[in-house]
């Protein structure tokens, strides 16, 4: 645990944010207070990491998908990236209200955007002029940006996993509707009790938040490896 606990300490996990930002659940998790920003309790989140990375085993062995989460700027990469090496859904730009509550009709997207692209790749959009074939275009590419990292998704996910959960509040809310398990990374801002495994950590940089997407997906990998 304490070399879990120091790459925590390096990667700047650690931080929270002011008493006065402070959500009243996040109360137990915090450390201290060091210039005005309070010290995250790391022994306390890296027992909620391994209970959250158990709970994404199990979703592993089950073979059921996770769908990772971020809209914030410094969070797209890394779950693009992680969910891309596990093959796992995931969304890196804004939410589309809806995904989970009105799954029928985002199928019928996804369905939509497959059924374009097998027919430009065999060619068969030539037949349409250059006006049609331009708006056929973006119309893939409007799509693409919208769901092309859930285009495999063919069923509500068993769990996801979010950066900031107060960012993400309608994905959360839908997830709740919907009895979808949320595990989420969450800084002292977050009310966790939308959230099943809630992970306090810093959820703005860069470093952070690359850590427990990585520890996540790793769960994820590692477990499906072997069932």
């Amino acid at each position: 645990m304490q070399d879990l606990i120091k790459k925590m300490f390096e990667a700047g996990v650690h931080y929270g944010y002011s008493k006065a930002s402070r959500h009243p659940s996040a109360q137990n998790y915090v450390f201290g207070n060091k210039d005005g920003v309070e010290i995250i309790d790391l022994e306390k989140t890296s027992q909620l990491l391994e209970e959250a990375k158990e709970f994404v085993s199990k979703l592993a062995t089950q073979k059921k998908q996770l769908l990772f989460v971020s809209s914030k700027p410094e969070a797209r990469e890394a779950i693009r990236d992680a969910a891309e090496r596990i093959d796992q859904p995931y969304i890196s730009g804004r939410w589309v209200g809806g995904i989970f509550t009105n799954f029928d009709q985002i199928k019928r997207r996804l369905s939509k955007l497959e059924d374009l692209k097998r027919k430009r790749e065999k060619g068969e959009l030539a037949k349409y002029t250059k006006k049609e074939q331009l708006l056929i275009s973006r119309e893939i590419e409007d799509l693409e940006a919208r769901f092309g990292g859930i285009a495999d998704m063919r069923e509500l996910p068993g769990a996801i996993f979010v950066i900031d959960p107060k960012h993400e509040r309608i994905a959360v809310a839908e997830a709740n509707k919907r009895n979808i398990p949320v595990v989420s990374l969450m800084n002292t801002d977050c009310d966790s009790s939308y959230v099943d495994y809630p992970i306090y950590g810093n959820d703005a940089a860069r470093p952070s938040i690359a850590f427990f997407v990585e520890e996540i997906a790793s769960a994820y990998r590692d477990t499906a490896k072997k069932s």
